[in-house]
């Protein structure tokens, strides 16, 4: 059983524990599950069953949103996309009737994650859809984790545990600015900030470990999520309640979640939209995709590459490089693929299994690089247009970089091209403080 003391990590020693504790999470006995991995059932189908557990969102849903390009004669509106316009259509025929129509004109789709609450929305909100029950079923009372000055992840953690009752510890890279705007606004307004120089920042880890054991204070217990999984094996579903509930008379309980979700358990929301998404009324199991995501952390890509393999989807992910090199994303990739085989063997098949190995993910740098969280001169103008033509708000930093690559492969004759918008607008206005010049209308 595993146990928890103040100021101490104790990880389980095999996946066994890990995948036990989702088993129970899940309301699957571990013989259940067994049982199910030996069945022959459909991909679809063991997957549909593996994700039967407890959601933050209510349903997965998502709109779904077609674009057309067209060549302008004349360029307008900076360097960027200047000669190419855009035609939304928000309701599309999908399903057998986007499989058996053949492109006429270059277009691509848009899955507008960016619709799912105000606040929290884009792959935030999709890894919290897995990450918050966890939280709550475990009796959680604070949550630390960190990010850039207008992080939305940040924003997203603090505004989703104000909404259960939680209390969140953000630790902000940098240094305050003299107006808070956007996502820093947003998550002064509903967390604890806390800014942290640049060069502790550098070492996260160590940085909300040690967060974390001043909010414990001297009775507090500090956990990872992988605790947490293990946590919930260790005790049953109903003997795990009264556990906690004694626990926490006593006691808080603090939960670290690392930058941008960047854990396992958060994977499980992702899996869960390609699950959705794959459905016959969408954009079914055979139809050959091209999924397009901006990549901050790279955790968001990662997962959308898990579950096509394990739906055996003919669907190709490609994330635009936004805050790392190449090698930096496919050890992340490595890593996040390496837990999520340790903690969910046990309810998937070596089946489903196959292939899930690093190179998921075709990374691939920006078409202009430059340091993250700059933009350059004219992107500005790019998102007002795209905002009026389309009624789509992107944001020069994340979306309108997948964008980008998903205008260029719209107008290939190649697979049709998917779009997943990661929200995260609110950081334009961050960015209208840092870059003054660029956000005047003349």
């Amino acid at each position: 059983m595993l146990k928890c003391t103040k100021f101490q990590w104790q990880q389980p020693r095999n996946g066994l524990i890990l995948s036990s504790a989702f088993n129970l999470h899940c309301g699957l006995s571990p013989n259940a599950l067994k049982e199910t991995s030996k069945s022959n059932l459909p991909k679809g189908e063991h997957v549909s069953r593996f994700l039967k557990r407890k959601w933050a969102l209510r349903s997965p849903d998502t709109k779904i949103n077609h674009i057309t390009i067209s060549k302008d004669d004349v360029q307008q509106g900076g360097e960027y996309l200047g000669n190419v316009s855009f035609l939304n259509n928000p309701q599309p025929s999908l399903g057998d009737h986007m499989t058996r129509n053949n492109r006429q004109q270059p277009s691509f789709y848009v899955v507008r994650d960016d619709l799912l609450h105000p606040l929290v929305n884009g792959n935030k909100a999709r890894k919290l859809d897995a990450l918050l029950p966890l939280l709550e079923d475990s009796a959680v009372t604070d949550v630390v984790t960190c990010g850039g000055c207008q992080s939305a992840h940040a924003a997203a953690v603090a505004v989703s545990c104000a909404e259960r009752g939680l209390k969140s510890h953000l630790l902000l890279r940098g240094e305050q600015p003299s107006t808070l705007t956007g996502y820093n606004l947003i998550s002064t307004l509903y967390g604890n900030v806390s800014y942290v120089p640049r060069s502790l920042y550098a070492r996260r880890e160590e940085m909300l470990l040690k967060h974390a054991h001043i909010v414990a204070g001297n009775d507090g217990l500090v956990f990872s999520l992988s605790d947490l999984e293990a946590s919930l094996f260790s005790h049953g579903c109903g003997e795990h309640s009264s556990h906690v509930d004694s626990l926490t008379k006593r006691s808080k309980k603090i939960a670290i979640i690392n930058e941008g979700a960047g854990d396992a358990a958060a994977l499980l929301g992702v899996v869960r939209l390609v699950e959705y998404l794959s459905r016959d009324h969408l954009f079914g199991k055979d139809q050959q995709l091209k999924i397009i995501i901006d990549a901050g952390t790279g955790t968001t890509a990662v997962g959308l590459g898990i579950g096509a393999v394990c739906l055996g989807l003919p669907w190709d992910v490609t994330a635009v490089m936004l805050a790392d090199t190449i090698d930096g994303y496919r050890k992340k990739e490595e890593s996040l693929i390496s837990e999520f085989r340790r903690c969910f063997t046990l309810h998937l098949d070596e089946q489903m299994l196959t292939g899930l190995e690093p190179g998921l993910v075709h990374w691939v740098e920006r078409s202009s690089p430059r340091k993250f969280g700059n933009i350059l001169k004219g992107e500005v103008e790019i998102c007002r247009k795209i905002a009026q033509e389309t009624g789509i708000l992107l944001d020069p930093v994340y979306t309108l970089a997948a964008w980008e690559l998903a205008t260029q492969l719209g107008q290939e004759k190649c697979a049709k091209v998917v779009m997943l918008h990661t929200g995260g607008t609110l950081g334009m206005f961050g960015l209208a403080q840092r870059y003054k010049s660029y956000f005047e209308i003349c």
